[in-house]
């Protein structure tokens, strides 16, 4: 429990009807029990419970459910301990082999951006949810360090780069260097054997994930997870960004030299994992903090999501649209992509398809690398719809 949850529990039931005291607790025993309860969700249940009537005991058993975001996966040990709670029942020890993530709500403070939920229903996603369910990841083994160990060794001379405007010494520079030229005449009396040139440096192109951490990118999140903490240790220049029901900036937590401690930072830190799908809403946030979106200009941004959008198509479609505009390339990788003849499914990815330089294979960690690793060498493409308004003026 969070430290708003804590001074909650401590404070209401002193203050609250003694009627209201049991619906608390009940809430407290789901926490203690590894649920994502947030405060919120604890006052909007009692509402429930209270509008309801409730008739009879199955009320506040649904209302329980719906308002306090009960996985479906859970659900059986919702049911044994609602009934341990409200019904006095014993509690069947779960049958070995599940394994149950421990999850807690937490809402970093100055990294995160909350959504705010849009008021359509139009389910254009398959296997998405726009529903907001608050949980944590924990991260555990991985067996692709091999891969890992490739790109880390290989990104620093690999990844994109662009002229910088500093200058440094050059043989077959394209500008004269007056400076030096100057110190060496006065050390050579006035005689210069060559005159010393310049060229303009290079440095590393930022680079920005925007990693999908939705419920229908389960099983992508922890080797995804752990590449971009490999990006952020070995480029110049990195941010990463989770996108959920919520935006969070998790790129102070990969800065983090310990794979496994960053990786456990990022988990407190992202309070989304396998929640619903908001890309849209995610991506008009990252757009809306100034310092978030100033990382987007000149950058090379990859997406990483199956796009399985269920909020509003438009939202999503002009928000790719300008990060297009801003970003000197925009790619979007993609699990489903890793069939040849994929198209993609949804509304907002189909019309978003213009403004991507390129929508490629992500259902691997290996491909995902692989591709980052060939940025520098793609030759850009122009988004569809800019070739086309230059040719028709």
């Amino acid at each position: 429990m969070n430290a708003l949850g804590s001074a909650m529990a401590s404070t209401m039931p002193s203050i609250m009807p003694k009627a209201t005291r049991a619906f608390v607790d009940f809430a407290h025993v789901l926490r203690n029990n590894g649920f994502a309860i947030a405060p919120e969700q604890t006052t909007g249940f009692i509402e429930a419970v209270g509008l309801l009537g409730p008739r009879d005991i199955n009320d506040i058993h649904k209302a329980g459910i719906a308002m306090l975001a009960i996985p479906r996966a859970r659900w059986s040990i919702y049911d044994a301990l609602f009934r341990a709670f409200f019904l006095d029942q014993a509690i069947s020890a779960p049958a070995t082999g599940d394994d149950e993530d421990e999850m807690q709500a937490l809402d970093p403070r100055d990294t995160s951006r909350d959504v705010e939920v849009d008021s359509d229903d139009t389910e254009v996603g398959a296997e998405a949810s726009r529903s907001e369910a608050l949980s944590q990841r924990e991260f555990v083994g991985f067996d692709s360090a091999e891969v890992l160990r490739h790109f880390t060794r290989n990104a620093p001379k690999l990844l994109p780069r662009r002229l910088s405007y500093r200058r440094r010494p050059a043989n077959r520079g394209d500008r004269l260097d007056m400076r030096r030229a100057l110190r060496e005449a006065v050390r050579r009396d006035g005689e210069l054997l060559k005159l010393p040139t310049t060229r303009r440096k290079t440095r590393q192109r930022p680079l920005v994930l925007l990693v999908d951490v939705s419920g229908s990118m389960a099983q992508q999140s922890e080797p995804t997870m752990r590449l971009a903490h490999a990006v952020v240790q070995a480029a110049d220049r990195a941010e990463v960004f989770t996108l959920g029901t919520r935006l969070t900036r998790v790129t102070p937590a990969l800065r983090i030299k310990e794979t496994q401690r960053a990786l456990d930072t990022v988990a407190g830190l992202v309070s989304d994992f396998d929640g619903g799908t908001r890309i849209g809403d995610a991506l008009a946030a990252l757009l809306a903090v100034p310092r978030f979106a100033g990382a987007l200009r000149g950058a090379a941004v990859v997406v990483l999501s199956d796009g399985l959008e269920r909020g509003e198509p438009n939202t999503m479609v002009d928000c790719v649209a300008r990060i297009s505009r801003m970003a000197w390339r925009l790619d979007w990788l993609s699990p489903l992509a890793a069939d040849p003849e994929f198209a993609p499914r949804t509304e907002a990815l189909s019309a978003s398809q213009q403004y991507l330089n390129t929508l490629a294979d992500g259902s691997s960690i290996a491909a995902v690398a692989e591709h980052i690793l060939s940025l520098a060498r793609h030759r850009q493409p122009r988004p569809q719809t800019q070739i086309q308004s230059r040719s028709a003026a």
